[in-house]
């Protein structure tokens, strides 16, 4: 009588084992795979609140967002200029060292070009593409109706190849995509724009004030 009730006691435990084992591989074969994504906004993110304090000098906290998607295309928040501003301030490339001083620089830039575009009244993709190619872009497409586009880009790149054809030379690479529009980068305003996109779907750059992207 001790052997059976021993035996079935043996056989229940491995029963109980099956079935056990049986529900934790049923978890992980119906389980859905869930990938950690990287934020690739994650470096220029963290210049937000040094980026919206410049702007809210000039009453333009607003345009966080749009500022902190030109850092993304400029630097991905890399380097001690990550504005990209050296030479909007009439420095050589990479002079500034200093991430702060290039916000501050890179801030301004970008407030003269909105102030001036506004004054021309060119569209905002059209101030977007100045901070690339310089404010001079701007009285080109208030010339040609007031409205960026890629072929104007072009044509206005072409321009200052023209002036300057032994400095703007994509490097001599005839494979860079640029190529022979070596001035500035006339995709620069599309890609500023996605970024804006993008960053709108991300995690929230700014959790104590509103952003906004309505420009575009």
């Amino acid at each position: 009588m001790k052997r059976r009730r021993k035996k079935f006691k043996t056989i229940f435990v491995l029963l109980m084992l099956f079935c056990a084992l049986a529900a934790i591989q049923n978890y992980f074969q119906h389980r859905t795979p869930h990938t950690v994504k990287s934020d690739p906004f994650a470096d220029v993110k963290k210049y937000s609140p040094l980026i919206q304090n410049e702007l809210e000098k000039y009453h333009l906290e607003n345009y966080t967002t749009v500022v902190i998607a030109l850092m993304q295309q400029e630097s991905h928040g890399k380097g001690g200029d990550p504005m990209q501003a050296s030479e909007s301030a009439g420095l050589a490339p990479n002079t500034i060292k200093d991430p702060k001083q290039s916000i501050q620089v890179g801030v301004k830039h970008f407030q003269r070009a909105l102030t001036y575009g506004n004054q021309k009244k060119v569209d905002f993709p059209t101030i977007i593409q100045a901070y690339n190619m310089g404010i001079g872009y701007i009285d080109y497409v208030a010339q040609h109706g007031g409205k960026h586009s890629e072929d104007l880009a072009k044509q206005f790149s072409l321009l200052q190849v023209q002036k300057k054809p032994n400095i703007y030379t994509c490097r001599d690479n005839k494979n860079n995509f640029r190529y022979p529009y070596c001035y500035g980068d006339f995709t620069y305003s599309t890609k500023v724009t996605k970024n804006v996109h993008s960053l709108a779907d991300s995690v929230s750059v700014i959790s104590s004030k509103k952003t906004t992207s309505e420009s575009f």
